[in-house]
């Protein structure tokens, strides 16, 4: 066995969170459940109303079903997050207004997080260490150039 240094749990999810859109993935699942659960009608009414009930119940449980698939399968994410959203939006007609704007606007916003999620994009740099960065930057350049003049 190499002796390699043990991660613990936390690190590990955080190894794997990094490497997908978990966010908007989460986002997404979690839109689609909600508006599942404010869904108030019993399976009966919904076969009885036919296809217009049925669609109440298919969008919400596709939207969930494509959260998971980002978070497992990030390869694919810009076609689910496409079609997340445009879910999500259906669910306006069909689901209580979107659950009540709830649902729709956390599986928008996971859609949208989604889509514009970059797997290799480097870590973002603050405001802070660049000016200190350029700031040692100019300093070394002034200062070769005063030994330069000498």
């Amino acid at each position: 066995m190499p002796d390699r240094p043990r991660r613990g749990p936390r690190l590990a999810f955080r190894g794997w969170r990094a490497r997908r859109p978990f966010w908007g993935g989460l986002l997404l699942a979690l839109g689609g459940g909600e508006i599942l659960l404010t869904e108030k009608a019993s399976l009966k009414v919904v076969l009885h109303i036919g296809m217009q009930g049925l669609a109440g119940y298919l969008l919400p449980g596709l939207m969930v079903l494509l959260g998971l698939l980002i978070l497992f399968n990030p390869a694919q994410r810009l076609f689910y997050s496409i079609t997340g959203i445009l879910l999500s939006l259906g669910t306006w007609l069909t689901s209580n207004l979107g659950g009540f704007f709830i649902g729709l606007l956390l599986g928008a916003t996971g859609s949208c997080l989604t889509f514009g999620w970059l797997p290799d994009q480097e870590p973002r740099i603050s405001r802070r260490k660049r000016r200190k960065q350029t700031r040692t930057g100019t300093r070394s350049l002034t200062s070769e150039g005063a030994e330069g003049a000498v």
